[in-house]
């Protein structure tokens, strides 16, 4: 379909509720959180949370290398442990950010201090951990709390600013509750003491984990070779698999034939909008994002567009991107495998919209899928899976900027892809 015609009348969803002031949010989140004291009353018995059952891990990155690493777990509803743990199944049950709020807040993380080199490392608290990262299913654990479980309800009084998380308690012990269940793949990948993380991530990938799966065993130095088998905080994880994998498949494209023609690609998920504009060509990817005033990381609502980019070429990138940061590689991740499924290669610019209704972070969990799905879906309902297409990469930018809230001139002043046209005076006027 012609781009004109796939994104005519294309505008956000009016029947959607508008975002509320943040203070508002803030209560509500608080009101949440402060029930939970209850849970976390009924469920202590003496200086143990009994029959917890956790889903994930988490591995602070404060202090490196020692660390503060944790077990998660739900207070008081062990029967749905699996729903708390972050997962494209997020995206396809159509969460919204209070949704995601309430998972991350209601998840106690009973933590201690630990050292990272952890190579031999399976008893004990931090084995247990490691124990329950590797597991494909939530596990039964029986925690021993060396202090009280707190809440700290300043960090929700203004959710713009900090990222959701749920109570924590310093932990003395932890034990298994039963023997988890470890796939067949990530135990060959445990045997395998010579086996690079590199590998060994892409190895999983390929026998079909996720990125979520595989982030939480290399988050416990669960991956690579046996002296260099370390704890990786999450944050650090999560980027390192999108990175590991979006190489592997970069690399399986570098010698597929170009897409043919011009397309564009539409999704909307939480108050972000994502084109994703696809050239013939050989592989070059961008990232644009324009953050609005009012959404979060541009809390000011009175303020100016804050925009943002990151790039590379056909030979990748050698540093980590500052800029964007995890969105980068989240995003990225999602057009390599739909250019991979497809066998073909192309340069592709995402262009990030942000507006006033993300105004509490929820994680680059909802860049990575909703990018994902921007080619399963659509601007309307009858469009699913079918892009709009453009003579010419010029053309299809042109019928995009009316939608954006920047102008021409500002994206092609911040986009290399943009930028690698001829401009115009007119172009630098707005």
């Amino acid at each position: 379909m012609r781009l004109d015609e796939y994104i005519e009348g294309f505008q956000p969803d009016e029947s959607a509720r508008r975002r509320r002031l943040a203070e508002e949010k803030s209560y509500e989140i608080i009101d949440y959180v402060e029930d939970l004291q209850t849970g976390l009353q009924s469920s202590l018995q003496g200086d143990s949370l009994v029959g917890s059952t956790s889903p994930s891990v988490f591995v602070g990155r404060s202090s490196y290398p020692n660390v503060s690493t944790g077990i998660l777990a739900p207070v008081g509803q062990e029967d749905t442990a699996a729903e708390f743990a972050t997962s494209g199944e997020w995206y396809q049950r159509g969460l919204d950010i209070e949704n995601v709020l309430q998972y991350r807040t209601g998840l106690l993380n009973s933590r201690r201090s630990a050292k990272v080199d952890v190579e031999d490392v399976w008893d004990g608290f931090v084995g247990t951990q490691r124990e329950v990262a590797i597991a494909d299913r939530p596990v039964d654990v029986e925690i021993g709390l060396r202090d009280t479980p707190e809440i700290d309800l300043d960090r929700y009084r203004n959710p713009q600013a900090n990222a959701p998380s749920g109570p924590s308690a310093t932990a003395d012990r932890a034990e298994l509750g039963e023997n988890p269940h470890v796939p067949r793949q990530v135990k060959k990948t445990l045997e395998d003491d010579d086996w690079r993380a590199e590998g060994a991530m892409t190895y999983l990938y390929r026998r079909g984990f996720d990125v979520y799966d595989i982030n939480q065993v290399l988050s416990v130095g669960a991956l690579g070779q046996s002296q260099n088998r370390r704890l990786v905080p999450t944050r650090w994880s999560i980027t390192a698999v999108d990175d590991t994998v979006s190489k592997f498949l970069r690399g399986s494209i570098r010698n597929a034939p170009s897409i043919d023609q011009v397309q564009v690609f539409v999704n909307e998920y939480i108050g972000n909008r994502y084109w994703v504009v696809l050239a013939p060509g050989s592989w070059e990817f961008e990232l644009v994002e324009m953050k609005a005033p009012g959404s979060i990381w541009n809390p000011e609502p009175t303020g100016e567009i804050f925009m943002s980019s990151a790039y590379e070429n056909y030979e990748g990138r050698s540093g980590y991107v500052e800029e964007t940061a995890g969105a980068y590689y989240a995003a990225r991740l999602g057009v390599l495998e739909y250019l991979e499924s497809i066998g073909r290669q192309a340069k592709a610019l995402v262009l990030r919209e942000v507006s006033d209704d993300y105004w509490a972070p929820v994680g680059v969990w909802q860049v990575r899928e909703s990018v994902r799905n921007a080619f399963e879906e659509g601007p309307k309902p009858d469009l699913a899976g079918e892009p709009g297409v453009a003579e010419t990469f010029e053309s299809a930018i042109g019928q995009t900027v009316p939608h954006l809230p920047v102008s021409l001139g500002a994206l092609r002043r911040k986009s290399e892809l943009v930028a690698g046209r001829q401009a115009g005076l007119a172009d630098f006027q707005a």
